[in-house]
Formats: structure tokens, C-alpha cells, sequence
């Protein structure tokens, strides 16, 4: 039986975002080089986001490409981009037939140009869609992005449009990569690494973690629903008792 008859549709998270890790590992064991894993990890992605549509998980982040990936081999990012720009071409139908909006965060500007193009062409076509968001997190740095909202909040204290009383969480979360996203409700991370990699700090203050030694080429759609099953047996209480969200939920 499919985890799928498990899971309450009522009770999905709102966002969910994927440290998608283990390809070059999934490669190596099968003897192929580290590009072969990232070729396969795009069928992982395809599925991960169509199982997501069809739950009716509204928002969806994959942590696609992060700054610290430009310090890998040559070969090997070069490769990453080339699968990039042949991904977002060849899933647009796929987009388009799920009814998904394709969203992009971080230091876009350090991509390669035919990257960006390619992006924007993807982005600019989907942008009426309304079933779910599907954001890539490319060339992304969550210190990065928060050194950057640090220095656009201090820039306005400066020139007095705002004051330093005004700042608060609703201020900070304007200026991040993510200003129209909501926060990480569930947090999946494969390969049997237990680190957030400098994944949404800020976004993930109340997000509950889930870690599978499931590499990410092998990460089916029923990976991804023992995810959300587990996700669904925890108590969110963001800081308050027990007592408090059963009385809650009782009135």
C-alpha cells in the first residue's frame, strides 16, 4: 500500500524545501563520473514536484545550486549549468501542464548569461500560474542574503525613509530573497548528511527537519510522502505548550 492513503491532505505543509544532496555520491557508486548523478537527480526533481502538485502542496524550494558550488571542479559546474538551462526548457510542459509557477532566489546575477535567459523566458511563461510555486535556490547563500538585507535595511536608515524603531520581523522579511514566500514548514535533506549548508536560516526558524540516507537520484515520490508522514506525528507548538495548542484547537 502507497504511504500516499497515509497522509492527511488537510493537515499538508504550506512550503517545503529540499537540501537535494548525494548525486556525486550515487554516481561514484556505480562507477560513473559525478556528472551521471546529476543527470539522474533531474528525474528526482520532475517527480518530486509532480507528487508535490498533485498532494496540493502549495509551495516547493530546491536548494538547486549554492555559492559555495562555484569552488567545485570547473567540469563539473560547467556541467551543472549545461543540465540547468536543458532542465528549464525541457520542463516548461511540465510546468505548464501542472499548473506550477517557477520562482527563483539568490545571486542570480553570478549565472551564466544563457542561464538567465532561459530563467527569465521560464519564469516570464509561468507566471500566471496558481496551483503551486516551485522555486529554485541558485547560486544561493543564505549568510549572503542576509549580509545583503543588513545592508539595503541600513542603506534606508541612512537616507530616513525608515527608522531604526520601525525595524522588526515583517521589515527584514521584506528584504530577503524569499519576501513572497511563506515560512519552511517541513525541511527534507537526502544522503544521510544531518547540516543545513547555509540553506534558508532565517526561513526555517520553525521548520521541522527530516533526514533520509536516501540519495537524491533515489528519492521517489514515496520518499517523499514518509517525509510528510512524519512531518504530520509532530506537534507544532512554535513555542508554546502543548496544553495551549490542544486548547486552541478545542475552541
Amino acid at each position: 500500500m502507497s504511504n500516499l492513503n497515509h497522509i492527511a491532505l488537510n493537515n499538508l505543509p504550506n512550503h517545503i524545501a529540499i537540501i537535494m544532496d548525494g548525486n556525486g555520491r550515487w554516481a561514484k557508486k556505480k562507477g560513473f563520473l559525478r556528472a551521471f548523478g546529476h543527470e539522474n537527480g533531474t528525474k528526482s526533481v520532475r517527480t518530486t514536484v509532480e507528487a508535490c502538485a498533485k498532494l496540493g502542496v502549495k509551495n516547493l524550494t530546491l536548494y538547486a545550486f549554492s555559492t559555495e558550488n562555484w569552488n567545485r571542479p570547473k567540469l563539473e559546474v560547467e556541467t551543472l549549468m549545461k543540465l540547468l538551462v536543458s532542465s528549464l526548457r525541457n520542463e516548461l510542459p511540465t510546468l505548464q501542464k501542472n499548473n506550477i509557477r517557477l520562482n527563483s532566489i539568490g545571486n542570480l546575477s553570478l549565472l551564466p548569461s544563457s542561464i538567465q535567459k532561459e530563467l527569465d523566458d521560464v519564469i516570464s511563461k509561468t507566471k500566471n500560474n496558481t496551483h503551486m510555486t516551485l522555486t529554485l535556490a541558485l547560486s544561493y547563500g543564505s549568510r549572503e542574503e542576509l549580509l545583503n538585507v543588513v545592508k539595503k535595511i541600513s542603506d534606508k536608515v541612512k537616507n530616513n525613509i525608515i527608522s531604526t524603531d520601525a525595524i522588526d520581523e515583517s521589515i527584514i522579511n521584506q528584504h530577503l530573497y524569499t519576501h513572497d514566500l511563506p515560512d519552511v514548514d517541513l525541511l527534507i535533506r537526502t544522503s544521510g548528511e544531518h547540516r543545513i549548508s547555509n540553506f534558508l536560516l532565517w526561513q526555517i526558524a520553525y521548520a521541522e527537519f527530516y533526514f533520509t540516507e536516501v540519495l537524491w537520484p533515489d528519492f521517489t515520490e514515496e520518499n517523499l510522502y514518509e517525509a510528510i508522514i512524519s512531518y504530520q506525528k509532530r506537534e507544532r507548538r512554535f513555542g508554546k505548550t502543548s496544553e495551549q495548542i490542544d486548547t486552541k484547537s478545542t475552541k
